[in-house]
């Protein structure tokens, strides 16, 4: 008998002898699952959030390992009971990893006595060996816990919800477990809890990658709630459906109709499957663009940045990688990147400025700019261009850059950048020119600008970054439809034509109701600043609001000083900033007329 026929026969008597116990078996390891991740996520959040001792973290160290165990011996058990094996483990790739994480570890720990540990512990700096297991055990169940809840947040895409609902409701919960876990002891340098409005406001100002604070990151929080804030501007950035959708694709389950319409409405895409094409290619370059930033920035801290471990070194540069592409704008340094040390690191600065103009161009400009397939599509065929959406975001980009450097130069050369030469005073404008379309960081003090610098920053935060991009405003395609309406118009054109291709009316309304919902919000948010906190400059409460709508985070250093209502027009505001316009275009295009009437034209006297 052959050996493939013979394994065949024994794998069908296996099957045959456990088929009358699979649903059983299957539906209690469904109940041990959730049993375990309560106990994991219970053990972590202690761990994670709380002052422990040395007794403790025995305990918990001992319970960790069960989990563990009992994690692995599930896997075997599902895979046995499968009985498509190899379809099952090219279906859970994700969870075959992790299980040979722990397998390695369980032989670390038996047969060489925990050299591994030990020698991430020696690399990284850790005080002692328990540091260094913690974390490591810590990064495990992340790993699982976070699986499980992308498994789980694939439901919210279910909801018999509109898209741009769903959108909101995955902001809110993640602002709410920010805020959760903000709020735990260990987050902290101080003793107890966070306050709930300053952990509140902390979490929405990371989520929608704004970057306004009201205490200092880098002085207020432990590494582990600078952790917590990289990781809500993280999924905040690039939201908490791409991330799900994304992962979903590993499981079984893959993407539903459902979801690939909110990717299309979230991406800018033109239709289901480039959506669904496009968005492992987004996050494959998201990864490599924040990969080569985090390098980049790594190598080009200023001599006067001082470090206290290679891990030290190694999280301030993946944080503000990650914050600059986001857009977050977030920092720990306590002057932003005007610190000492970090001020002078001007080829940081560019650094920074690249990967924050990156982020802030758009998913889609990038797919069609950076990835392989086009590349490779444009080469071969010279004659093939951009897409008409992509030459909108780059070409206004270019020209609000150029523009906005010049502009604050020459109003600044004598001020703010008046300590700097030339070179360094260009870079610097274009430092701030680039950050203040919704990035946030700071080369120079923005409470020391002139007036007139003040309301050019406010003009590009309120234009914004590109479509479909983690930036807040109006964006730049509204600004351009906009302004070519306006020449259109007094040209006496009756129709709008970019690139040899007609935009129908139907986007031009949907940019003047964008354009309209913006300025309304920022209008009344800044009336009712002006009588919660009337103690402070009306330029600075606008220049606040507009910089909180724009998910901009820029602030003359008003953040901290603003009343408890304050506090709150400011949440709203960068809530809205980062969702409404979105959920306000969506909710339009949604609305289509099935009139197949119209009435006589009317005749009003306009301007």
């Amino acid at each position: 008998m052959k050996l493939s026929k013979f394994r065949n026969l024994l794998i069908e008597k296996l099957n045959n002898a456990i088929y009358g116990s699979r649903n059983a078996v299957l539906n209690t390891i469904s109940s041990l699952k959730a049993f375990i991740w309560l106990t994991a996520s219970v053990l972590l959040l202690y761990v994670f959030g709380f002052e422990t001792r040395d007794e403790d973290l025995k305990q918990v160290f001992l319970g960790l390992d069960i989990v563990l165990i009992i994690y692995f011996l599930t896997f075997l058990v599902r895979l046995l009971y499968s009985f498509r094996r190899r379809e099952f483990l090219r279906t859970h790739i994700l969870e075959l990893v992790l299980v040979s994480i722990i397998f390695i570890n369980v032989l670390s720990n038996n047969f060489f006595d925990n050299w591994l540990i030990e020698v991430f512990a020696e690399q990284f700096d850790f005080k002692n060996y328990e540091d260094a297991y913690l974390s490591v055990i810590t990064f495990y169940f992340l790993v699982l816990i976070s699986y499980e809840s992308i498994k789980a947040a694939t439901i919210l895409s279910k909801l018999k919800a509109k898209p741009a609902r769903t959108f909101i409701y995955s902001f809110i919960l993640l602002i709410l477990f920010g805020t959760g876990l903000l709020m735990l002891p260990a987050m902290t340098v101080q003793q107890g809890s966070m306050p709930f409005m300053d952990a509140l406001f902390t979490s929405v100002s990371a989520s929608c990658v704004t970057g306004l604070i009201v205490v200092d990151t880098a002085t207020y929080f432990t590494t582990k709630g600078q952790f917590v804030i990289m990781i809500l501007f993280q999924l905040g950035g690039l939201g908490i459906i791409s991330f799900a959708s994304f992962f979903a694709t590993f499981l079984r389950s893959g993407v539903g109709i459902k979801q690939q319409l909110m990717l299309r409405d979230f991406l800018i895409s033109e239709s289901l499957f480039s959506a669904k094409g496009m968005l492992r290619q987004i996050v494959g370059i998201t990864v490599v663009i924040e990969s080569i930033s985090f390098i980049l920035i790594f190598f080009t801290w200023g001599a006067g940045v001082e470090f206290d471990s290679l891990g030290q070194r190694i999280f301030y540069s993946a944080f503000h990688a990650v914050s600059a592409f986001c857009n977050a704008g977030f920092s720990l340094f306590t002057n932003g990147l005007a610190d000492t040390g970090v001020g002078s690191s001007y080829v940081l600065h560019i650094i920074v400025a690249l990967t924050l103009i990156m982020g802030g161009l758009g998913f889609s400009s990038i797919q069609d700019l950076f990835a392989v397939k086009n590349l490779r599509d444009r080469f071969k065929n010279p004659w093939k261009d951009w897409a008409l959406s992509t030459k909108i975001a780059v070409y206004t980009s270019i020209v609000l850059l150029a523009g906005g450097t010049l502009i604050i130069y020459i109003l600044e050369s004598d001020a703010a950048l008046g300590d700097k030469n030339f070179m360094e005073g260009m870079i610097a404008s274009f430092f701030q020119s680039a950050t203040a379309r919704t990035a946030g960081f700071n080369t120079i003090d923005i409470g020391a600008l002139k007036t007139p610098t003040l309301i050019l920053t406010m003009i590009l935060m309120f234009i914004g970054a590109s479509s479909g991009s983690v930036g807040g405003g109006i964006k730049t395609s509204t600004f351009y439809l906009l302004i070519t309406s306006v020449f259109a118009t007094l040209r006496g054109r009756l129709k709008i034509e970019i690139g040899k291709k007609f935009i129908p009316k139907e986007l031009l309304f949907k940019a003047l109701s964008i354009f309209f919902f913006a300025a309304l919000l920022n209008l009344i948010a800044v009336f009712m600043l002006t009588i919660t906190d009337s103690q402070i400059p009306f330029v600075d409460l606008l220049f606040e609001e507009v910089s909180a709508f724009g998910t901009v985070g820029l602030s003359t250093g008003i953040t901290a000083n603003l009343s408890l209502a304050g506090r709150v027009i400011i949440i709203l505001s960068m809530f809205i900033g980062r969702v409404g316009t979105l959920t306000f275009a969506l909710a339009l295009s949604s609305r289509t007329s099935g009139k197949g009437y119209k009435y006589p034209k009317a005749h009003l006297m306009v301007g």
